[in-house]
């Protein structure tokens, strides 16, 4: 979950922030924030005015595809579902090292 899938297109070292990202149904916004981090990789995602502002997290395991000429990241998941994901807060990522879980938990789960 928290690795680049070896198809996706993605290479060490592009920045990501600014690249706009497509859920299965559509545009959820662009990306703020990424992490190359080894088992620990994601992208935090800055939805504007869709969801009020909001900023979720996406494990890197959840990206189908990077189109560095598009500078467009697709993820295999539904905009209703990144919606109902935990908001992204800095300061907890920072001082709580098992903050990622609760996303690990989050993406795992079975919705519907």
């Amino acid at each position: 979950m928290w690795g680049y899938r070896p198809n996706t297109g993605y290479r060490e070292g592009v920045d990501l922030i600014g690249y706009k990202v497509e859920a299965t149904d559509g545009s959820i916004g662009k990306i703020s924030n990424h992490s190359e981090e080894v088992g620990a990789s994601y992208l935090v995602v800055d939805t504007g005015v869709w969801i009020f502002g909001k900023h979720v997290l996406l494990p890197a395991g959840t990206i189908r595809l990077i189109d560095i000429a598009e500078e467009t990241v697709y993820v295999d998941r539904t905009k209703d579902l990144i919606k109902e994901a935990p908001e992204f807060d800095e300061a907890k990522h920072a001082g709580e090292p098992t903050y990622l879980e609760q996303f690990a938990r989050y993406y795992r789960q079975p919705h519907m």
